[in-house]
């Protein structure tokens, strides 16, 4: 899957460094020649920009086009749940067989040996990705066209049967959000900023308000439109990536997280708050909420506590963020919007509460 255009390209043998390691490629073509048909020397990797947290590469053959796509974990030292790449595999492997539209994993090899972490080794797809949920340069129709694509494919993945795929152990059953709001509570106590008495606030209210349902689903965790790849020329969506945060969980809060972005303000990572969105052919907030619940056969209208837990969870990341850039001696602007952020989520999230 290509979000743009490689942002590197390093040739250099035997190795070609990922940022924060070295990746033996004469290694990695013995390898991988065992393993998938047509890979093997001369391998060229070339990274893939765009937010990954485990480094990415289009992976080519003697000068070829690139035709498949290398994801490893980074080197050093991570916590013991993070860049969890085998489940990135698993469920995409998993997903290969339903309605859901996943890139085709080959390989997967948990030998740090040969290249210095795990790693897998998936098809390349052909297509686009839009981070700027505005979708600039496209027709209203387009637009219109490419979100409900993108409510029909969230809806098709909540209706899957894990337990057919064999994932009925790819988390745990029950109490999602109580367990949610305990969670990230512990980790704003730990990464506070400021007096927190927003995020405060909005996690009390989040605790007496948990929905009496209990479904369980799998969720995705980070469904936005920049995680989409939609097919070159139709607004189809031909790939769902970054699977990382994907468990099993209570469906609506991928839907509430993917709501996010009719809320927040374009200087809030290109949100849609402040556009006219009917003007950009954009669905309505509570349109595209009610066609996902039509999809699942459920009625509504969406309790806002979805929305407002999105919120919640994604003000406590960002102050997180903030700690750790602290930590590391890091500053300016980029660090200044962060901590605006915090405070602009938390109210975003106290609003659509009511409190």
């Amino acid at each position: 899957p290509a979000r743009s255009k490689p942002s590197r390209r390093e040739e250099e043998l035997p190795g070609l460094a990922d940022g924060t390691g070295r990746i033996d490629t004469t290694r990695l073509a013995a390898y991988l020649g065992q393993h998938i048909e047509g890979l093997g020397a001369p391998l060229t990797l070339d990274s893939i920009s765009g937010g990954h947290s485990n480094p990415t590469f289009f992976l080519a053959v003697g000068g070829e086009p690139a035709r498949h796509v290398l994801c490893k974990q980074p080197a050093g030292s991570i916590l013991p749940s993070a860049h969890a790449i085998d489940r990135e595999y698993r469920i995409m492997k998993a997903l290969a067989e339903t309605a859901v539209p996943v890139p085709r994993m080959l390989h997967y090899c948990d030998d740090a040996s040969v290249i210095g972490t795990p790693f897998y080794v998936m098809e390349r797809v052909e297509g686009r990705v839009f981070h700027d949920p505005g979708l600039p340069g496209l027709s209203p129709a387009e637009r219109a066209a490419m979100f409900d694509a993108m409510n029909d494919v969230l809806a098709r993945l909540h209706s899957v049967d894990f337990r057919k795929l064999g994932l009925e152990d790819y988390g745990r059953h029950g109490d999602f959000f109580a367990r949610q709001i305990a969670r990230w509570s512990k980790q704003h106590a730990l990464s506070r900023f400021g007096d927190g008495e927003e995020i405060d606030r909005l996690a009390r209210w989040l605790g007496d308000n948990i929905p009496d349902d209990d479904a369980v689903a799998i969720i995705h965790g980070d469904y936005r439109l920049g995680n989409l790849m939609f097919h070159p020329s139709r607004p189809d969506v031909v790939a769902v990536l970054d699977w990382e945060l994907s468990t099993l969980g209570h469906p609506l809060s991928d839907l509430g997280y993917n709501l996010l972005c009719w809320i927040q303000k374009r200087s809030e990572y290109d949100g849609l708050g402040d556009r006219d969105i009917a003007a950009l052919g954009i669905p309505a907030m509570a349109d595209y909420a009610s066609r996902y619940l039509a999809r699942r056969g459920l009625e509504g209208p969406l309790d806002p506590f979805y929305i407002a837990f999105a919120f919640f969870r994604l003000a406590v990341i960002f102050a997180g963020i903030v700690q750790r850039a602290a930590e590391g001696g890091a500053n300016g602007s980029q660090d200044d919007l962060t901590k605006r952020l915090i405070g602009a989520f938390a109210r975003h999230g106290l609003a659509i509460a009511g409190v």
